[in-house]
């Protein structure tokens, strides 16, 4: 029989760019997210696993809540407000940018849900004290939020208490899964992650949205371990770009990418990457779903 622990699932919802996945990883202790300065980073639903000797928390990090343009984007928003429907909590994560009025785009589907909500304003290390306060109490009238708190991700400052708080609202009940998984993801989908990553960080402002990553071999028993990845876009002139001249950004890519995934299994990796163009892929559901958006 399972041991009765503080447990439940908590979905961390928000506008893009907020530091959903930041904050994730620095609970988790691993970073099993991306991150990147540029919005709508993550994609897919990230499913994070704390565990101490009293309680297991299943966060859950999701694509930032925005007005869906296409067929990707209308995929991540789905992604986020199913997850919220499914939250025993719902974290409502907002910036130092955040209004009442851009809250509300996320605060409908907790609305439609039901679900219990903290408030948790983010970068708190980006205001003042009296204007993180005011901004709080401000932000703190859109909902019946059953806690609200400021925290920053990046130092960690508030994050213990908030985590504190989070137990105690959760009911008894079992460890979901064994105590040293922290994530469910399978390792093809944390490395294509971070090649993606790469690519939001060291590429063009039209690229990261155009691209995605597709692992087409992963030979975890060999030393080292041979992963080849390609990099799909959506026209010829951004696979030049890539590129880059004689080869110099996906090299730059690759190396960046190496070093994280040698961190994350522990391993040499040997890694070749690969640019293909997949024209409009990101408006075409039916392209969408086989590059594992589904």
């Amino acid at each position: 029989m399972s041991e009765a622990v503080r447990s439940g699932y908590v979905t961390i919802a928000g506008r893009p760019n907020v530091g959903k996945s930041t904050f994730l990883n620095r609970v988790v202790g691993a970073k099993i997210s991306i991150t990147a300065s540029k919005p709508q980073t993550t994609r897919n639903r990230i499913l994070g696993i704390y565990n101490d000797d009293s309680s297991q928390i299943v966060f859950v990090d999701t694509p930032g809540i925005h007005e869906p343009d296409k067929a990707l984007n209308r995929y991540m928003v789905e992604t986020a407000v199913g997850t919220i429907r499914d939250a025993d909590l719902v974290i409502v994560m907002a910036d130092h940018l955040e209004t009442p009025e851009k809250l509300g785009g996320v605060l409908a589907p907790v609305r439609t849900a039901r679900r219990p909500a903290f408030l948790v304003l983010n970068k708190a290390d980006l205001m003042d004290g009296d204007t993180c306060a005011g901004r709080l109490r401000e932000l703190a009238q859109a909902y019946e939020f059953a806690h609200a708190c400021a925290v920053s991700s990046t130092l960690g400052t508030g994050v213990p208490e908030l985590m504190e708080a989070v137990k105690a609202h959760l009911p008894e009940g079992p460890r979901y899964f064994p105590e040293d998984m922290m994530t469910d993801a399978p390792l093809r989908f944390l490395c294509a992650e971070i090649i993606r990553e790469k690519v939001f960080e060291l590429t063009r402002q039209e690229i990261p949205y155009a691209a995605a990553v597709e692992i087409e071999r992963f030979d975890e028993g060999a030393d080292p371990v041979r992963i080849a990845a390609a990099i799909h876009v959506e026209r010829e002139s951004q696979k030049a770009i890539v590129i880059g001249t004689g080869g110099a950004m996906i090299r730059q890519i690759g190396t960046h990418a190496r070093l994280d995934m040698e961190r994350l299994l522990g391993c040499r990796v040997f890694l070749e990457l690969f640019v293909k163009v997949s024209r409009d892929w990101s408006k075409d559901p039916k392209r969408i779903r086989q590059l594992g958006y589904r």
